[in-house]
């Protein structure tokens, strides 16, 4: 992503449906800490606390949707959640935002197109919805959800 491109940032809010009131928390989301160490960014500057966040509140929406749906028994809450939120469906999701085309990669991963195996994309998802939930709350980040499919509307 070209962090100087609002064009650019504001297609990527569009397709996710919500509009960041603080833009930095969107170009962190989309920085890679390969990129940050390779560009000498601060400590922090980076997804990875945003990722773990956001597995979290993924989590915690898609539980709430289950339940809001009627589920009461804890194993088909469980049940249902395992085959909402996993790395598959989670990179499948961020596939079709074409989130790879936004974040900023290290040399190295861009090179190797790390995005195309494994858990990458699915992370970056997660740093996007932790991004939107500091941003703008669960409400945000729920919605966020929603539009993308993760969760039914409701």
């Amino acid at each position: 992503m070209n962090s100087g491109d609002p064009g650019e940032v504001r297609r990527l809010e569009e397709r996710i449906g919500y509009t960041f009131k603080d833009r930095a928390l969107l170009t962190r989301a989309l920085t890679r800490l390969a990129y940050a160490l390779e560009a000498d960014l601060p400590p922090g500057a980076h997804m990875d606390a945003l990722a773990t966040l956001g597995d979290a509140v993924i989590n915690v929406a898609v539980v709430e949707a289950v339940v809001a749906g009627g589920a009461h028994d804890k194993g088909a809450i469980t049940n249902r959640k395992m085959n909402l939120v996993n790395m598959t469906r989670l990179r499948g999701l961020a596939e079709g935002l074409d989130l790879g085309d936004y974040v900023r990669w290290g040399k190295g991963e861009a090179a190797q197109a790390v995005w195309t195996s494994g858990r990458v994309l699915a992370e970056c998802l997660e740093a996007l919805v932790g991004a939107v939930y500091l941003d703008g709350g669960m409400a945000a980040a729920a919605g966020v959800l929603r539009r993308l499919g993760l969760t039914e509307k409701g």
